[in-house]
Order: structure tokens, then sequence, then C-alpha cells
């Protein structure tokens, strides 16, 4: 049997999208200066946006507001998939493949802790019937 988990960073999703941020770092890097205040922050804010929401659903105890919190890493990380398909097309990122799989992942993954949260608020909703 798996051991609980207590903090936000044992949950891969939340590891894998910590990655998908300093990727975004890194690549950022090398944008033109003009962008600095505009597609580069715009990117980073919602990179980031996606693991810290995912931390701070880890913590909310109401499944409404975990599930919440959850929903909005799943937006954030949508909104940057724009960005990386805005930043290719600019000519800013070459290819953007190996980012765009790590965001499907984390997408996927996002979907099944909601799923499962979910699944367990209708079992516990189901034995109180």
């Amino acid at each position: 049997m798996q051991d609980k988990i207590t903090d936000f960073r044992q949950l891969t999703v939340w590891q894998k999208a910590h990655q998908l941020v300093l990727k975004i770092y890194q690549i950022t890097r090398q944008f033109p200066s003009e962008e600095k205040y505009g597609l580069v922050s715009q990117m980073r804010r919602g990179a980031v946006s996606v693991p810290a929401n995912i931390a701070e659903g880890f913590q909310k105890k109401g499944v409404k507001d975990k599930l919440n919190f959850y929903n909005i890493a799943q937006a954030s990380l949508e909104e940057l998939k724009y960005y990386m398909i805005l930043s290719q097309d600019l000519g800013y990122i070459k290819d953007i493949q190996s980012l765009w799989e790590s965001a499907q992942e984390i997408a996927r993954m996002l979907s099944g802790l909601i799923a499962s949260i979910d699944a367990r608020k209708k079992e516990s909703e189901n034995k109180g019937k």
C-alpha cells in the first residue's frame, strides 16, 4: 500500500509542472529583450500558475475548493500551450514538441487527479445515503 501523500511536492503532477516551469524560464531567457514585459512575462506567469495552484489546491480541505484550484491549474496550462504556439510562430522557439508533450502529460495527470477526487467525493456522498 502506498504511503499517504502529506506534501504537495510528493505529487508527481506537481513535480512535472515544476520541471516545465524551469524549462520555460530557461527557454524564455533567449527571447528578444522587447518581449521581457510581454510574452516572456505572460509565459512565465502562466507556467508558474500551474504548480502554484496544484500546491494551493493540495492544502485545501474542502473538495470544492481543492477542485477549483486544480481547474485553475488546468486553465493556466492551456494558456501556456497557446503561448508556446505563439512563440513558435514568432520564431522565438524552433520546436515546441518536447514542451508540448510535457504540457499534455501534465494535463492528463491533472485530469486524472480531478477525476479521482471527484470519484471519492461521489463515493462518500453515496455512503451517506
